[in-house]
């Protein structure tokens, strides 16, 4: 549903909550469609600016086509070059040893702990938890050598990542066609074109591909997530590890229970805002 405050000559901010994670990329794709320059995800929202010339109202209608349940808000702003003034509202992140920003601010940075990554509708600028809740814990798990896999890798951050900790092989695991050419640029920009690969597809089919692979990443909707577990065990090297996220502190119990039914050991876990991300490997 929407609430439009729309005055003529003015920016309009435009914030649209996905229903579920399940519908995010969904939304993301439909408002870029729509005819957003950029999004910027504060906390569950994604945020964007178009003139109030635009078709604001066949905007929010293309949004609701992806996710009936979405909510929308349109609020009138000041008369700013929102197309640039968006970019302002994104930051750097450092995490741990690793550094995650658009290139507007990369001047500057170590590129060897550096991962550049371009807004676009491919999910993973840094700008939401679950993405820095697998970084922050991934650094502490990725070996010099390592063949990792990123399932749901979106712009490819996780993947790059991985290169940057020491991984010798890193497939980055997408099946929405939209997130492949972010991806695949994000790679290149970061100097890791040797090293990612990206793979355009399934998870549950590319995995016993690239089998076996020392580290899992996947964030994803928590229901995909157990879904996966059992193929995780079959694909993972004897002393691997996995690291969820994507994952509702409200769900930790569910997913903690679930790791133990398939014999998993947590190993550490993460938390930021409402998100809960874990690293486990085999008991």
């Amino acid at each position: 549903m929407a609430e439009s405050g729309a005055r003529a000559g003015e920016w309009q901010r435009i914030a649209v909550t996905p229903s579920s994670e399940s519908t995010r990329a969904a939304v993301a794709a439909a408002m870029f469609a729509a005819g957003a320059e950029g999004l910027q995800e504060l906390g569950d929202a994604f945020v964007t600016h178009l003139r109030a010339s635009s078709d604001i109202a066949g905007f929010v209608s293309r949004v609701t086509l992806a996710d009936a349940a979405a909510r929308t808000s349109v609020e009138p702003l000041d008369d700013t070059d929102w197309s640039e003034k968006w970019k302002e509202r994104i930051t750097a992140h450092q995490l741990g040893r690793l550094t995650v920003t658009p290139p507007w601010l990369a001047s500057g940075r170590d590129p060897a702990t550096t991962i550049v990554i371009e807004p676009a509708m491919a999910f993973g600028t840094g700008e939401h938890p679950t993405t820095r809740g697998v970084v922050r814990l991934m650094q502490e798990a990725i070996r010099p050598g390592d063949t990792v896999a990123d399932l749901g890798a979106g712009s490819a951050v996780l993947a790059i990542a991985a290169a940057k900790l020491g991984a010798a092989r890193a497939f980055a695991i997408e099946i929405d066609p939209d997130a492949i050419g972010n991806a695949e640029e994000n790679v290149e920009a970061n100097g890791v074109g040797d090293r990612v690969a990206v793979l355009e597809g399934d998870a549950a089919v590319f995995l016993p591909l690239v089998a076996p692979v020392r580290v899992i990443l996947a964030n994803i909707i928590s229901s995909v997530l157990v879904e996966l577990l059992p193929l995780m065990t079959m694909t993972l090297a004897d002393d691997g590890v996995i690291i969820l996220s994507g994952i509702l502190r409200e769900e930790r119990e569910r997913m903690l229970q679930a790791l133990a039914d398939g014999g998993w050991r947590v190993e550490a876990e993460d938390a930021e805002e409402t998100w809960w991300s874990v690293r486990a490997r085999r008991a």
